[in-house]
């Protein structure tokens, strides 16, 4: 008579050993405490140099100088980079569980092509010229593209190849209307420059109260999505087994990319490298299991992206290089290594 064997386990199932978790959460820990440094700096280090003394008492005492001026918008700034880049760093995490591919990102699935050229249409046919009026835009445009993706991909019957290739097809077509309008509208273009390449410069308590909401939904959905992510991880077999309900997952999975990609992209412009590095890299130590891949890169992404914003604002003193230029000149030779390192891996 045979007997069926155990199932094998899973990432969801198997526990890791004590050791392995107190490690993990050692890392975490460090990890907050990097965060901590590196928000510091942001506030401290910038294009224009204060003391030690106008850093103190721009945080600690409001003299209405000049100083406490430059530290209460290095504040802002700081904040709206720590949001968004943790929403960017769930984001990229949550579509690579989704998509089954490492090095997906959130423009995989056309998300920042959504918001990009929503705020040219607000700019050029609706004279939206202020941030407050066109994130709105920036927002709607990403929520439209993912459930167009989703749409397009499936609905119920999406899967991960089908997703990635109808949100290729909608970035193709929309960074391409995106190229005309500029083209062809001056106004937009000169108006376009800055946001089109992801900037931190013009943030304010008002942009941040505006996306704050948006991006703790999107956190909080993302966050519950570990458990039926790592058994979809397994197969759709093995997570049907589970209880994992497949739909119910990739359409809360969509919806979490597309709110906290949206708002972050509405925020600060589209900034890339950021939700592929960090998930990737986070990877590589806390191994396939999202229970921890997700804090880490909710921790870690911020650090790369306030690192980022820091080196813009120290390398072409007095004027600023913004960071999305910056994870750009980063990320390019950070995907090549990762391409060819996973190319050999499996060689």
């Amino acid at each position: 008579m045979l007997v069926d064997s155990p199932p094998e386990p899973s990432a969801e199932t198997a526990p890791a050993p004590p050791n392995r978790r107190a490690i993990r959460a050692v890392g975490l820990l460090v990890s907050l405490v990097l965060l901590v440094l590196v928000a510091l700096a942001s506030i401290a280090i910038g294009a224009k140099e204060l003391s030690p003394e106008q850093v103190w008492h721009g945080l600690f005492e409001d003299t209405g100088t000049y100083g406490d001026a430059v530290v209460g918008e290095r504040i802002s700034r700081t904040l709206l980079g720590l949001l968004a880049g943790a929403a960017l760093g769930l984001a990229g995490a949550v579509l690579q569980a989704l998509t089954r591919n490492p090095l997906a990102d959130p423009g995989l699935l056309g998300i920042n092509a959504g918001a990009s050229a929503a705020v040219v249409t607000a700019i050029t046919y609706f004279g939206v010229t202020s941030l407050a009026g066109y994130v709105w835009f920036a927002f709607a445009g990403a929520a439209m593209v993912g459930a167009l993706v989703w749409f397009l991909g499936g609905s119920r019957g999406a899967t991960p190849v089908r997703l990635a290739l109808a949100g290729t097809a909608i970035s193709a077509a929309l960074y391409g209307y995106l190229q005309a309008v500029m083209i062809m509208d001056d106004a937009a273009l000169s108006k376009m420059r800055f946001w089109t390449v992801g900037s931190l410069a013009s943030a304010t308590d008002e942009t941040i109260t505006q996306v704050l909401p948006f991006l703790a939904v999107g956190t909080v959905i993302a966050l519950l999505l570990a458990r039926p992510l790592n058994a979809m991880a397994m197969g759709d077999d093995t997570a049907r087994a589970l209880g994992a309900g497949l739909n119910r997952t990739r359409a809360l999975s969509m919806a979490a990319a597309t709110v906290l990609c949206g708002a972050a992209t509405a925020a600060c412009g589209p900034i890339v490298f950021v939700g592929l590095m960090v998930p990737h890299a986070v990877r590589s130590f806390t191994g396939p299991d999202l229970r921890w891949i997700l804090p880490y890169a909710t921790v870690l992404s911020p650090v790369l992206l306030l690192g980022a914003d820091v080196i813009g604002r120290m390398v072409v003193r007095p004027a600023e290089l913004q960071v999305g230029i910056v994870t750009a000149i980063l990320g390019g030779p950070v995907f090549i290594f990762l391409v060819r390192l996973r190319r050999t891996a499996q060689l």
